[in-house]
């Protein structure tokens, strides 16, 4: 059981009351109590149905060691990090789990900065948990819980001191937010609102049974807020997960964007107003990010996916900009961590400056086409799988940063990597034109199966259980 990892690529994560259970978040806190040594700890969450009971227990778990709690209440997980650090908290838990399914839940430890841990920090609250090494105080030193911060009203002031507010009053842009019924719905439209915008909300009602649509802001997901956009002519619209933390664009003529592009015309500018900046990005982005940085003379810097990388990388080279392909903005002069809602304003700064509409700025940028796919995989083989893959493929031009990154001749490449956090392997191919991407991921989603299904057969007596794409 040692040699098992609680953090994934974000956290932990576990179905509820399986994985997920109050006993464990109880335990968890006993070991990330015993880490902060009766620290001052901030605790928050997001709307999902299991939340406040696992928010309660981590909270039990705690007090038990002695730490001072601090109650954060429901919010999005970049207002509780900006919390932490605007507070002086030494440390923090956000209970999410982003934009997983509803039954999903997790636990993100951060750290007094409010990024999450490193990682050689979550080693060390793995190895406290799995050896029982709690610190539990006595029964006169117990922790207690002091009432909840003004998180929101701090976080969203903080994030208007950003925005070109005079100017972006003066277009009145009409934006429809798409909170997917989670805590984002708590902050942008009234963010929005309060620097002028006329806001329109599709699913910002907060319910952790995700009845608009799924969590994760993907393109299939969002037509229904692309049809609102064109119908009632607004400038653009903005796409949430669960958490808040990551934003995905509709321009006004109901375009859905990736985040690679929207976090390649922030990137731009940035670097248009900043020359030779340091821009820091996961190899899961595309080949566009690279083109980008290297036209406007800035340095990229490629990492291992996950935002905890990211942001720790960004803060030891200072680096003030990075971004992930699936809407997550890291924006230092606010706080090196994703955050919707400052990434919004970075996309108004940017339309306000140029004069220019969404459709417009995103048509001027590089176009590569992007295809996402899923290999089930059970976690047990995913090292064996990276292996044979990695020895099948070693006469290509290939990046082993996170996974395996196959680059080609005519700028296309593919991605596969196994997910930090569930039993699958990911797949982003992308490509100049849609053909070659989809040709690409059906081409390496079949090898990966292949892969898999042999390691199977060698690992289970009969005939095993096969693994097939997930869509």
């Amino acid at each position: 059981m040692e040699s098992k990892r609680l953090f994934g690529t974000n956290g932990i994560r576990g179905i509820t009351n399986e994985e997920l259970t109050p006993e464990f978040a109880l335990k968890i806190a006993y070991a990330t109590g015993s880490f902060f040594k009766r620290g001052n700890i901030l605790v928050g969450y997001d709307g999902r149905t299991s939340s406040p009971m696992l928010a309660n227990a981590v909270t039990a778990g705690l007090i038990s060691t002695g730490c001072q709690v601090y109650n954060g209440g429901m919010a999005p997980t970049p207002a509780i990090q900006y919390a932490i650090k605007h507070h002086r908290m030494d440390g923090g838990v956000m209970i999410t789990a982003s934009h997983n399914p509803p039954q999903y839940n997790g636990i993100k430890v951060m750290a007094k900065d409010g990024v999450e841990l490193p990682r050689e920090k979550e080693l060390k609250i793995e190895k406290i948990f799995f050896n029982n090494k709690f610190q539990l105080a006595e029964w006169n030193a117990l922790g207690e819980i002091y009432s909840k911060l003004n998180v929101l009203e701090t976080y969203i002031e903080a994030v208007k001191r950003h925005a070109d507010i005079e100017a972006i009053r003066e277009k009145g842009y009409k934006i429809v937010v798409d909170a997917g019924n989670g805590v984002g719905s708590l902050t942008l439209p009234r963010l929005l609102r309060e620097i002028g915008c006329q806001v329109l909300t599709l699913n910002a009602n907060v319910d952790g049974t995700f009845p608009g649509r799924p969590s994760e802001p993907r393109p299939e997901n969002l037509q229904e807020l692309a049809s609102l956009v064109k119908t009632v002519k607004a400038d653009l619209g903005i796409a949430l997960d669960g958490d808040a933390d990551r934003a995905i664009f509709t321009d006004e003529k109901g375009q859905i964007h990736w985040g690679d592009r929207s976090f390649a015309l922030i990137a731009k500018h940035f670097l248009i107003e900043n020359p030779k900046e340091t821009v820091v990005t996961p190899v899961s982005s595309s080949q566009l990010i690279k083109d980008v940085v290297d036209e406007y003379k800035g340095k990229l810097v490629w990492t291992k996916v996950g935002s905890i990388t990211v942001a720790r990388t960004m803060l030891k080279m200072k680096a003030k900009l990075g971004g992930e392909e699936n809407g997550g903005v890291f924006y230092a002069p606010h706080h090196p961590v994703r955050d919707s809602a400052m990434t919004a304003i970075l996309i108004l700064n940017i339309m306000v400056r140029t004069g220019k509409r969404l459709s417009e700025l995103l048509r001027e940028l590089p176009t590569y086409y992007i295809e996402k796919g899923k290999v089930e995989c059970p976690h047990e083989l995913k090292q064996k799988t990276l292996a044979e893959l990695t020895a099948q493929v070693k006469n290509l031009k290939v990046d082993t940063i996170d996974g395996v990154k196959i680059w080609f001749e005519d700028k296309s490449a593919i991605l596969i990597r196994p997910s930090g956090t569930e039993p699958l392997y990911r797949l982003y191919a992308e490509a100049k034109t849609k053909q070659r991407a989809k040709t690409l991921l059906k081409k390496y989603e079949k090898t990966v199966r292949t892969l898999i299904n042999k390691l199977m057969d060698r690992s289970i007596g009969g005939k095993p259980k096969r693994f097939h794409h997930q869509s």
